[in-house]
């Protein structure tokens, strides 16, 4: 999910549970919050549990929500999981913790173990995360393997957004059988959902939900070739801005709802040429929330 914002850039939480009711009212089985597309690291500790709160508060159902408790400090990504199970959540997506570099995998290993042992809950469900070119920190086989083995109730899937389908499949054809394998890059769906993936954690289905659906669900469809190719020229235009206020732009825009342009710092909203830009691609490809 994308996260909306106030004028204050605090998080609207009226706009999110909106937003996370009209995605599963869509078909969506669930919905996950503070990952990449989300600005999770934007944010602090407090204002992640207190939307997560709040959004169950507002009638989202806890058990359809995945949470990203990834943080570079590892006690706030503890703080944040222990939160998130409480609150009854369907699972965690969790990075390997980043910023340090060159780190191995016993490393990362020993950061997930510390994590769930100190969660210490059999109600903890764990997705591992891995999108080196925004971490600068990778999940090998072995890392994955290994976590699988020591905790086999409590790792359930991966999310691979190296956005290498090589990887993909790799990850599919070593673990599929025991683990869900999900990718961000809406491309490769068919090849995964042909290999048994369940589903997919999608930036691009905040408002094209039932595209992404129809790409991993039902690779065969006849739709889903021209459905693939529209996705790409999607992303190709998208190509020239920086992919999170883009796709805020994006809703900005099949919504009519200009404060979904607001982002968090380092990142920059689009000025009004891009949001002209934007519009232009939205027209082009006749993106529609209600349809897609």
């Amino acid at each position: 999910m994308l996260t909306p914002l106030t004028e204050s850039l605090a998080i609207d939480h009226t706009r999110f549970a909106a937003h996370a009711k009209a995605l599963i009212a869509a078909g969506c089985g669930g919905v996950t919050i503070f990952g990449t597309t989300g600005e999770g690291p934007s944010f602090s500790m407090a204002e992640r549990r207190e939307a997560l709160d709040q959004m169950i508060a507002s009638g989202v159902p806890a058990e359809r929500i995945m949470v990203s408790t990834s943080c570079a400090a590892l006690p706030e990504t503890l703080a944040l999981t222990q939160h998130a199970v409480a609150a009854g959540v369907h699972g965690c997506l969790m990075l390997p913790p980043f910023f340090l570099k060159g780190v191995s995998d016993e490393g990362i290993i020993h950061c997930y173990r510390q994590v769930i042992d100190g969660v210490a809950d059999s109600r903890l469900k764990l997705y591992l995360y891995h999108i080196p070119q925004v971490a600068g920190v990778g999940l090998s086989h072995h890392v994955i393997a290994t976590l699988k083995s020591e905790y086999p109730k409590v790792i359930l899937g991966i999310k691979d957004s190296a956005c290498t389908t090589a990887h993909s499949v790799g990850l599919a054809e070593a673990f599929m059988k025991d683990l869900t394998v999900y990718v961000g890059y809406e491309p490769d769906l068919p090849e995964l959902g042909r290999r048994g993936s369940t589903g997919a954690i999608s930036g691009l289905a905040n408002f094209m939900p039932r595209v992404v659906h129809r790409l991993v669900m039902e690779p065969d469809a006849p739709s889903v070739p021209a459905e693939r190719d529209r996705v790409i020229a999607l992303l190709r235009a998208l190509d020239p801005f920086s992919l999170m206020p883009a796709l805020k732009g994006i809703m900005a825009k099949v919504t009519g709802d200009a404060a979904w342009l607001r982002v968090r710092a380092p990142l920059v909203a689009l000025n009004p040429e891009q949001v002209k830009a934007i519009d232009n691609v939205v027209r082009q490809f006749e993106l529609d929330p209600a349809k897609d």
